[in-house]
């Protein structure tokens, strides 16, 4: 059995890398197709684009272009919070530290923190959630000023990340932006698979960090196809570009996927086309994961049941204040 699975992961790999057909490589048959699936889905898709499957239970990963570098809009916010729980975990500072909003801090889209008064302070706690949940641009330059840009960057390049960087603060306004904001959907499913199996700075920052991502309040792309379970993910878009990347905590097995776009000729096309991945990517991985039970290959490390629960251990201290138009933001 050990040996099936090493040769199932060698595979896998293949899959992810190579033109070859799905079906010449001797996977399973939801895991062949899934390949076949996006490599046709891919050939319809608009503009640029870059994504990423991994099932969390075996480890096999299905990609397209996944090293591609790619405008990584408010995907960033997700290294961002990283480098916050980091700088947390080493009593830096904690959840209750307030934080003073700054001139140069302001950067309008959603949420509501650009509007407040110079001078105005927000404990931690809400400016992840404000970050995050209804991605405020102003709460996320914020909380790159408290822990650094550089101290970002250096933190995502020790966990492996060779393609996200953070290069200036949050500027919708200029075009620039899609060139200082960076990654990669290799490096977000790494990222996120690290967290996902609680090994990310440690356990209770890696749970703390998925209950916020489940408390995103824009959910018109990965999780629009999919029945309701939990999800915790995050978007990004710009004019140009849509992203979501995230983790399905899926029935018969939880997931990472990453799916990015950029150049689309109209944002409605890039919603489609990531729907139309999350859907496909949903259907085949449940179908394997009914395989892998009936062929024990033991259970998913991690499930729906690992998923923030009625009690989640992230609280923030404030509610979250809807946003009349959340796509604005990237």
């Amino acid at each position: 059995m050990r040996r099936y699975l090493l040769a199932l992961f060698a595979a896998a790999a293949i899959a992810g890398s190579s033109a070859a057909p799905a079906n010449a490589l001797g996977l399973p048959a939801p895991l062949a197709d899934l390949q076949a699936t996006l490599t046709r889905a891919a050939q319809r898709a608009p503009g640029r684009f870059a994504m990423e499957v991994k099932d969390l239970g075996t480890g096999f990963s299905s990609s397209i272009n996944a090293n591609e570098v790619m405008p990584a809009a408010s995907t960033i916010k997700i290294p961002v919070m990283v480098e916050v729980f980091r700088q947390m975990q080493r009593g830096t500072f904690d959840l209750n530290h307030r934080v003073t909003l700054m001139p140069r801090d302001r950067d309008w889209g959603s949420g509501v923190i650009a509007d407040a008064p110079v001078g105005s302070t927000f404990p931690v706690s809400e400016l992840l959630t404000q970050m995050i949940a209804v991605s405020d641009n102003t709460a996320a330059n914020m909380l790159i000023r408290l822990v650094g840009r550089t101290h970002i960057n250096t933190e995502m390049r020790s966990l492996g990340l060779r393609h996200t960087r953070l290069a200036d603060y949050i500027h919708t306004a200029a075009w620039s932006i899609r060139n200082t904001l960076r990654t990669s959907p290799a490096d977000m499913v790494r990222l996120l698979t690290d967290m996902a199996q609680k090994q990310l700075i440690d356990e209770w920052s890696s749970q703390s960090m998925i209950d916020i991502l489940e408390r995103q309040e824009i959910n018109s792309l990965i999780p629009e196809p999919l029945p309701q379970i939990p999800i915790a993910h995050k978007t990004g878009s710009l004019d140009d570009t849509l992203n979501d990347v995230g983790i399905v905590y899926a029935s018969n097995g939880a997931y990472v996927i990453a799916v990015m776009t950029t150049r689309l000729p109209t944002l409605s096309a890039g919603r489609r086309f990531i729907r139309r991945v999350s859907s496909m990517a949903y259907t085949h991985l449940q179908q394997f994961g009914k395989w892998r039970a009936l062929n024990t290959l033991g259970s998913p490390g991690t499930s729906a049941d690992d998923a923030s629960g009625d009690t989640p251990m992230w609280a923030p201290q404030t509610p979250v204040p809807a946003t009349p138009n959340p796509e604005s933001t990237p």
